[in-house]
């Protein structure tokens, strides 16, 4: 399994906002992307999709910035890298939408955005054994898995150094 660079950045961007040293005071990209070494742009778009989602609040004007608009406790990993990944497409048959099936109503279910090739006998619009490979449902259970990880986590969970983060963030 692994991640976008976006899901990576977005992560890191709760990270810096939940371990300032005063949760109080507005942060800016720049600081953010500086302290990470990323790109200032492509986090700008990051920051903008984690405030339509609710994760963060942007205050405008001269004194504006950005800070977490919820507490740390209630940001739930998995939930998030659902809405932000673009897809779970692991390989070449989760990739093409499909007619419903039992596979396709699961993955409805799970909330993943993973659809399932069409499959029908002699015709494939993929992999020519994609109508008879068990494989990717051994591949579906692998991302459900890791998605339940995720999901038993929120960001609370993941600062319990944060002194250790706050020191490396802001030296």
């Amino acid at each position: 399994m692994r991640l976008t660079n976006y899901s990576d950045y977005a992560l890191r961007s709760l990270i810096y906002l939940a371990v300032r040293p005063d949760p109080s005071l507005l942060a800016n990209i720049s600081d953010i992307a500086d302290s990470y070494g990323i790109s200032k742009s492509h986090l700008t778009k990051i920051i903008h999709q984690l405030g339509q989602l609710g994760y963060i609040e942007s205050v405008r004007g001269k004194n504006g910035g950005i800070r977490l608009a919820r507490a740390p406790k209630d940001i739930n990993l998995g939930v998030l890298i659902k809405q932000i990944e673009p897809d779970f497409n692991l390989v070449e048959c989760f990739a093409v939408p499909v007619t419903r099936n039992d596979s396709e109503q699961d993955a409805h279910q799970a909330d993943l955005p993973v659809t399932f090739i069409e499959e029908k006998k002699n015709k494939s619009l993929g992999c020519v054994i994609s109508p008879a490979c068990q494989l990717k449902s051994v591949f579906f259970e692998a991302l459900t898995a890791f998605i339940n990880v995720l999901e038993r986590y929120t960001l609370a969970d993941i600062l319990s150094n944060e002194d250790e983060l706050a020191t490396l963030l802001f030296r």
